[in-house]
């Protein structure tokens, strides 16, 4: 999912239900599956319906083909590197909220609402968001630096969080 101008745009990758860093053979039980369930000839035939099929075999036809899925995941970064935020931030100034198997991510806008985003979220992008004995940390699916652009819950701002996988964030008063 690319969050940004206060909507979320669905990518190939979500369509199919896997993550960015996905297999052939994944993708390809993923499409069977979403085919089946999304069939108009299957199911009551109205346009939500079709549409739906579509998307699946759209996203079929690009992250099937090594060629196309190339140089679908590079505009995928492009799009999330070009996004013209109000900030930078990184993992270390977000707030954040352990709820058990779900971890919020909060930042303070300037208006006084939140950008946000959770661990299922940042999963669905193809981040773990990674708890051990001392900090916090995302795991990227290449081990390179990455970044999200959040909107914000209220306003039209928008910030982009950087990830690093090297940066550890302290809790509970270690590291």
């Amino acid at each position: 999912m690319i969050l940004g101008s206060n909507s979320v745009r669905e990518t190939h990758y979500d369509v199919l239900f896997v993550k960015e860093d996905a297999s052939y053979e994944e993708i390809r039980a993923s499409y069977r599956t979403a085919i089946l369930n999304s069939h108009p000839d299957k199911l009551n035939s109205d346009n939500e319906t079709g549409e739906r099929f579509l998307r699946v075999h759209k996203a079929w036809e690009i992250l099937s083909d090594p060629k196309s899925r190339t140089a679908y995941d590079s505009e995928l970064r492009d799009l999330r590197q070009d996004v013209v935020a109000s900030e930078d931030i990184s993992l270390d100034d977000m707030i954040i909220e352990d709820a058990g198997e779900v971890m919020e991510l909060y930042y303070q806008c300037q208006c006084g609402d939140n950008f946000s985003v959770d661990s299922l979220e940042l999963n669905q992008m193809g981040y773990t968001l990674m708890r051990d004995g001392t900090g916090i940390f995302v795991r990227t699916p290449d081990a390179l630096p990455a970044s999200i652009v959040l909107p914000c819950g209220s306003c039209s701002l928008l910030v982009r969080l950087m990830i690093n996988p090297d940066i550890k964030v302290p809790i509970d008063g270690y590291l």
